[in-house]
């Protein structure tokens, strides 16, 4: 029974150990991600606007599909 409270002991040091250099890591800035934002400007998707309709005085005749 001694030897399990030691193992339990031990193992909950160890945890701790790992959960500080964890913290530790993330706030010294271990975790940033340095190499993704270089490569994100090469795949940049992004929409252009839609034209505004009758803007110009045009409109789009309605097609004959749709008073089927």
């Amino acid at each position: 029974m001694s030897v399990m409270l030691l193992l339990l002991g031990a193992s909950l040091v160890v945890g701790l150990l790992f959960l500080i250099a964890f913290i530790w890591s993330v706030r010294s800035g271990q975790m940033d991600d340095t190499y993704s934002p270089a490569h994100k400007i090469l795949f940049d998707n992004f929409k252009l606007p839609a034209p505004a309709a009758g803007k110009e005085g045009k409109t789009t005749p309605p097609s004959k599909e749709s008073n089927l």
